[in-house]
């Protein structure tokens, strides 16, 4: 009788590995070769960003400085402006008090007390008396009413406060100036610190897209804070 039962056959090995396997198999994608470069540049984010940022802050700060400054002349200039206009108001009065001392005199017709008072005018004083008397004011109607109202009379401690002023106006305007130049490095240096806080982040992500997609965004944000940072002044 036949021998009918089966052989069961091996199959030949294949030593050098030319087989075809199944299952599943872990193959490297194929952007994983671009992966150290992305650890490449979000270092390079970190190092730039970490510099901006203190250069951000220094400036802030130094800016700061020259508008505290500014202020304090600001409030110097108006505290002497303040001065100089007391002491206009003072040299005023004693024009006015001399002046009105002599035209009673005048009108008494004591020209011995008249001309004592005349001789007492300050100097500022007397070209507008001159002038003004020039207008013959005791048959002119016309004339002005007292050396007061004469373009020969002016204060220099009047024009003084008022350059003063001028002065603390622009030291003013220089403050403001300073403060918002502070304040926008002071914005830069928030938006250089939200850089380093997204390339911190990348360096501790696995997945490569998303890693990839935070660089990329960093280095959008790093790339518009250094450019704020390049177009304002520097102190």
């Amino acid at each position: 009788m036949a021998d009918t039962r089966k052989v069961e056959t091996k199959p030949e090995s294949d030593p050098k590995g030319r087989g075809q396997k199944t299952g599943m198999i872990d193959l490297p994608q194929r952007w994983d070769r671009f992966e150290p470069l992305a650890e490449i540049i979000a270092t390079i984010i970190l190092a730039v960003a970490t510099l901006a940022t203190a250069w951000s802050g220094y400036q802030s700060a130094r800016w700061s400085g020259v508008q505290a400054a500014n202020y304090s002349r600001a409030s110097a200039s108006r505290v002497e402006s303040s001065r100089a206009s007391s002491i206009a108001g003072q040299q005023m009065q004693i024009d006015i008090g001399l002046f009105t001392n002599w035209i009673n005199a005048y009108a008494d017709d004591n020209r011995e007390l008249a001309d004592f008072y005349q001789a007492r005018f300050r100097e500022e004083f007397n070209p507008a008396f001159d002038a003004w008397l020039l207008t013959n004011p005791k048959n002119n109607p016309d004339a002005p009413k007292s050396p007061f109202a004469m373009q020969e009379y002016s204060l220099a401690k009047n024009k003084e406060a008022e350059a003063l002023e001028v002065k603390a106006g622009e030291y003013f305007n220089l403050a403001e100036e300073s403060n918002e130049i502070a304040d926008r490095y002071v914005l830069d240096t928030v938006i250089l610190a939200s850089v380093l806080f997204l390339a911190g982040l990348a360096s501790q992500i696995k997945s490569f897209r998303m890693k990839s997609f935070i660089v990329i965004f960093a280095l959008i944000i790093l790339t518009w804070g250094l450019y704020s940072v390049f177009i304002l002044p520097i102190e």
